[in-house]
């Protein structure tokens, strides 16, 4: 595979989403992003929800696709895959933002300007929790 090429269009889930990073390409911060697949089309959006942008969609084992919505676990917001707008929750309207992305050959290639494919999977210098704003320490 090239070195824009994320990943062969069969390993692309329909029914969820496949976690890749993509770097600036003049060497700034690691941004994670995900491309699911409806047949033979492709989409792919930043991973991370337009409600709290700490909250990922895709923490590492897929984001939740339900009636062709990307589903934020955290919120219950859900957003169209074809478009990326926000159908229902606490963002309504708002859309995520995409990454450009296209199938060549087979294969899901990056086409974002100013960025490179980086790797599979999150970028293992963020933190992988759930980004929970709920504290319980007491004073």
């Amino acid at each position: 595979m090239s070195d824009d090429a994320i990943a062969p269009v069969a390993n692309v889930p329909t029914d969820g989403t496949l976690l890749f990073t993509i770097r600036p390409v003049d060497g700034g911060e690691a941004v994670e992003a995900v491309v699911s697949r409806r047949g033979d089309d492709v989409v792919a959006y930043r991973n991370y929800c337009k409600h709290w942008t700490d909250v990922r969609l895709d923490t590492g084992d897929g984001a939740l696709v339900r009636d062709d919505e990307l589903v934020c676990q955290r919120h219950g917001a859900t957003f169209t895959r074809e478009s990326g707008r926000c159908t229902f929750g606490p963002c309504e309207g708002a859309v995520l933002d995409a990454v450009g992305v296209e199938v060549t050959d087979g294969t899901v290639h990056l086409n974002e300007d100013g960025f490179s494919f980086e790797s599979l999977g999150g970028d293992d210098d963020r933190d992988r929790s759930s980004g929970s704003r709920v504290g319980f320490g007491g004073t």
